[in-house]
């Protein structure tokens, strides 16, 4: 039975009410945060609390420097993400061309095993990885937060699904033909085609690593070290909680994720369903 025009537009406007609600539902505590990043301490719980931005950035911007090394934190988060997402992307991209493209003895096991991880909670792994890290002296370094996740399992999964489904076999034969090493193949004929899931993986392993905060409690100890979570919730205390500095590191520590995602959430999305289907 088919819909008349007005009942059609009725429920059309009814679906972009609702998606307009739960937008305005999702973007609240962002706007909130980036206001109260404007106002003292003593104003964010007024009530009602202000809706509007303040004139009061700058010194939040201060009280935040004068207690935490905080533009230091920024730095080493920016460095573990992008250490992180490099590593990650070539060891990620070797080992999911190895699983699609190549045969060797084991693969099938091997990649039941990669797979198999993905079935342990990662909080069963915090009290081996701190005695490896122990043990190798790695301790407050931030080589113990990107080095041991650089071939993960879900990376390693999501290319070798997408190189399966996009990367012709015919073009890899036809480069083994012209002399071409496995090396190469890899470098120049693989990897350009994996942009798609390239992007996503490194989007994803970023944002990840940048909203780390499990590992580096556990494995950082002193606070010039510290990456940009841990420096924030080390500036909470019991009685004289500065939030308006706290917002203000937060919408500092958000704004690049934010922007990032604007700009990127058609490359994500679409690095995830490029090797949906063949």
């Amino acid at each position: 039975m088919s819909r008349s025009p007005l009942e059609s537009r009725a429920a059309l406007w009814s679906a972009y009410a609702l998606v307009g609600v739960g937008a305005v539902l999702m973007l609240a505590p962002f706007y909130f945060m980036f206001v109260f990043a404007t106002h003292e301490r003593g104003n964010i719980f007024n009530m009602p609390p202000p809706l509007w931005f303040g004139s009061a950035l700058l010194d939040n911007i201060s009280i935040l420097a004068s207690r935490l090394p905080f533009w230091k934190n920024l730095g080493w988060s920016l460095y573990v993400g992008l250490a992180s997402t490099a590593l990650t992307l070539l060891f990620c991209s070797m080992a999911g061309y190895a699983f699609a493209m190549l045969e060797f003895r084991f693969k099938g096991l091997l990649f039941g095993l990669v797979m198999a991880t993905l079935m342990v909670p990662s909080f069963m792994n915090m009290i081996p990885s701190f005695m490896v890290m122990d043990s190798l002296g790695w301790i407050d370094t931030h080589r113990a937060l990107y080095l041991p996740g650089a071939a993960s399992a879900f990376g390693i999964f999501l290319m070798r699904q997408f190189i399966t489904a996009s990367v012709p076999k015919e073009m890899l034969e036809a480069a083994r033909l012209d002399g071409c090493s496995e090396v190469g193949i890899y470098w120049r004929v693989a990897l350009p085609l994996m942009k798609p899931a390239l992007g996503t993986l490194g989007l994803t392993t970023f944002i990840a690593s940048w909203n780390n905060f499990m590992n580096p409690l556990v494995l950082l100890r002193s606070a010039e070290n510290y990456t940009l979570p841990l420096a924030l919730r080390s500036l909470q205390s019991t009685t004289n909680t500065e939030w308006g500095a706290l917002m203000a590191g937060s919408a500092i520590a958000t704004l690049p994720l934010l922007v990032l995602f604007i700009f990127s959430s058609r490359q994500l999305i679409a690095g995830l369903t490029a090797g949906a289907v063949k």
